[in-house]
């Protein structure tokens, strides 16, 4: 069974300052980056065969191939001195890179 990721208020809420709607934060894993795979997180339009993630009437979305990836993982919203970003907590990741958005399994 897999467990979905979860998405935090903090996320949510960023998405409601944005005013994200009636896009959806997509967070796909694809190949490549410095440690294999890499987090592709944008705007995008839900589609058919999406998981929803929703809450604050804003939506978070994950296609088929990227879910085994994001298996109970955590998406939040980081605003830091040095940036703002949403950001992925991988329990499944072995290892990342130093930026954070390349990992290995």
């Amino acid at each position: 069974m897999t467990l979905p990721p979860k998405v935090t208020d903090r996320a949510f809420e960023r998405l409601t300052e944005i005013d994200a709607a009636p896009q959806a934060l997509r967070v796909a894993v694809e190949g490549g980056g410095c440690s294999g795979f890499q987090y592709e997180i944008t705007l995008d339009a839900p589609r058919d065969d999406d998981l929803v993630l929703e809450g604050n009437g804003q939506r978070v979305v994950v296609d088929p191939v990227s879910l085994p990836f994001l298996e109970n993982a955590t998406i939040d919203f980081s605003d830091e001195l040095i940036g703002a970003r949403f950001t992925v907590d991988n329990p499944n990741a072995t290892s990342s890179c130093g930026c954070g958005v390349s990992f290995s399994i």
